[in-house]
This record gives C-alpha cells, sequence and structure tokens, in this order.
C-alpha cells in the first residue's frame, strides 16, 4: 500500500506543477510583450536594422543607409549611438557582430576584398584587430561573452559546420 500512495502523491505532485506552469503561461498570454516605443523609433530612423547583439545596456547592430551597412553600437541608458572610429570601412561588409556587456569590446564578422573575415573591435583603443581560425575556414556567426574574454564563432570548414570557442587576452 506504500508503494501506491506513493505513486498517488508523485502524480499529484506532478499534476500540480503542471496546473502551475499553466497558470504562468496564461499570465504570460494576458501580458503580452511589446517593443520599446522610443527606442524602436529611434533605431528605426534612417534606415533598417538586423543582426541585434544585445549584452546589458550596449546594443550592437547592423544599420543600412544610403545603400550601405554599417556597425552601430547603442547606448540604451542614454538612448544614443556611440562613435565607432576605426570600425566602418567603406571598403568592407558587415555581416555579423557582438558586444559584451561592458561596450568595450564587439566581434565581427565582415566581407573585405572577397574574403570573409573575423575581427575584434576595442573601443577604447579604436582599433580593429583581425582575428585568424586555426584550422582556416569560413565564420559565419559570431558571439562575444559578456565579460568579453571568450568568442563563439560559427566556422565552415570542408562544407561541415563547426563551432569554436576562441579564449581572448
Amino acid at each position: 500500500m506504500t508503494v501506491t500512495s506513493d505513486i498517488a502523491q508523485v502524480r499529484l505532485a506532478q499534476l500540480g506543477l503542471s496546473l502551475m506552469a499553466l497558470g504562468l503561461l496564461g499570465a504570460c498570454a494576458f501580458n503580452p510583450m511589446r517593443p520599446l516605443p522610443a527606442i524602436n523609433q529611434k533605431l528605426e530612423q534612417n534606415g533598417g536594422n538586423r543582426d541585434p547583439s544585445l549584452s546589458g545596456r550596449w546594443l550592437a547592430l547592423i544599420k543600412g543607409r544610403d545603400g550601405r551597412e554599417r556597425i552601430e553600437l547603442v547606448n540604451l541608458d542614454q538612448n544614443r549611438p556611440i562613435s565607432l572610429p576605426g570600425l566602418n570601412r567603406p571598403d568592407a561588409q558587415p555581416l555579423n557582430v557582438s558586444v559584451d556587456a561592458a561596450g568595450e569590446r564587439m566581434a565581427l564578422i565582415r566581407q573585405r576584398d572577397g574574403r570573409t573575415e573575423l575581427a575584434l573591435y576595442r573601443r577604447s583603443r579604436e582599433s580593429l584587430q583581425p582575428l585568424p581560425l586555426e584550422p582556416p575556414g569560413v565564420p559565419r556567426q559570431v558571439q562575444l561573452s559578456a565579460d568579453g574574454r571568450v568568442l563563439a564563432v560559427q566556422v565552415s570548414r570542408g562544407g561541415l559546420w563547426q563551432v569554436d570557442l576562441i579564449e581572448l587576452p
């Protein structure tokens, strides 16, 4: 009899958790997520945006303007874009971007001179450093850790997709 009552208690506990989960889902249905109108209006000015990366108060994205795409960094606390000297070149097409939580480091993938390359931008130094991949491959997507010390890169090698984790100095 003890085994049967234990099973019944487990099933009742599972039922209680299921009902609680349904209640939480129901609460979400009554509070739909909505865009932030002030920042969205500002972002939509002067062209479209793609590939957002959000970390802390920083939003990095690729913004299209005047037939050209460029990387933009927005301080969400101040609701304004931040200058990025040395990052956006007229001969380079940004493909993907990621930012750390301090807004100091940005990892990016860009196309330049017919090559797809991975690079790291440091805002305080206003410098862009290419990052070679070993073994060589074609980077597609990048994600920087919140502390800016580790980079995850999706890379194509020999027709296979792989993910490389790279520790940064």
